[in-house]
């Protein structure tokens, strides 16, 4: 069986906010939650966010048309920041959204590593038979009850990026924008030209995770472009193409940016390579997609 390819995508970047709701139930909820640790949620920051929640981050995904027409049978939904009101369960909600037969979960707790698990869990899936499209969802939200230095000091920006991954190609979704006030890019490809995952894993290091023993190849090997999130600091091999990713995102940065190139990567270069470093953990990630590769 051929791997999964990307048939569409779609980015949402600062989207518009909204007032506080379910204020009172909200404050209740963090109230319980922090207590136990001697904390206490901080309302002034709290009423200073945007409060766009996740909820709002998938409608606006699945109002992209090339998402929106997707019908997955997988659909997993990735975080690393939680939602400023836990009180939807948001990978039905997009199930629901996208024709509803599909299998859904979320992953988090896993910082900017979640996307990079559901790619793998995705491929399983594929290989086993048990999914012919899958959607992958990538949310970060900002509002948060109590400081958290990641978010105030780079800052951030609400965001969410989705990939449409399937075997092979189908027909083209054509060129599109964000919809809601942000940026967005979606469209189908073929089943000879696609760019398909090949592999993702991590490594203590971003040099490390890029080494020609962990990626099955030199780095440098012409057609390879490397995709460098913005926590990556340290050296890393030479040879390749680099396309640096600017600060603003935590879990989001490189899948907006693959959300916003990836056809004219995939008519540009033979494989894309996406690397990020988890500034919480220090540990490294990469995902390789290939130009026509399984």
């Amino acid at each position: 069986m051929s791997g999964l390819a990307v048939r569409a995508a779609a980015a949402v970047r600062s989207p518009e906010g909204r007032a506080p709701e379910d204020r009172p139930a909200a404050l209740d909820y963090f109230r319980d939650l922090l207590t136990p640790f001697g904390e206490k949620p901080d309302e002034e920051l709290l009423n200073r966010g945007a409060h766009v929640q996740h909820r709002d981050l998938v409608d606006l995904l699945v109002a992209d048309e090339g998402v929106g027409r997707s019908r997955p049978e997988l659909l997993v939904v990735t975080h690393a920041l939680p939602d400023v009101v836990p009180f939807t369960a948001v990978a039905p909600h997009m199930t629901d959204r996208l024709g509803g037969r599909a299998a859904n979960f979320a992953i988090a707790q896993q910082g900017l590593a979640a996307p990079f698990t559901a790619l793998r869990i995705a491929s399983a899936y594929h290989r086993a038979g048990r999914a012919a499209e899958v959607v992958i969802a990538v949310l970060e939200q900002t509002t948060l009850p109590t400081p958290f230095p990641l978010v105030q000091d780079t800052p951030l920006i609400d965001s969410a990026a989705a990939l449409v991954l399937g075997a092979g190609g189908g027909e083209g979704a054509g060129d599109g924008e964000g919809a809601g006030g942000g940026e967005g890019a979606a469209a189908g490809t073929d089943a000879e030209d696609g760019l398909r995952f090949v592999r993702a894993h991590s490594a203590a290091s971003a040099a490390e995770a890029l080494g020609a023993d962990a990626l099955g190849r030199d780095l440098g090997e012409d057609g390879t472009l490397l995709v460098l999130g913005p926590w990556v600091t340290e050296d890393v091999p030479e040879g390749s193409a680099v396309h640096r990713v600017a600060p603003g995102s935590y879990c989001t940065s490189l899948w907006l940016e693959l959300a916003d190139h990836w056809q004219e990567w995939r008519e540009s270069h033979r494989r894309i390579v996406l690397c990020d470093t988890d500034p919480r953990s220090g540990r490294s990630h990469v995902a390789l997609f290939a130009r026509g590769e399984g």
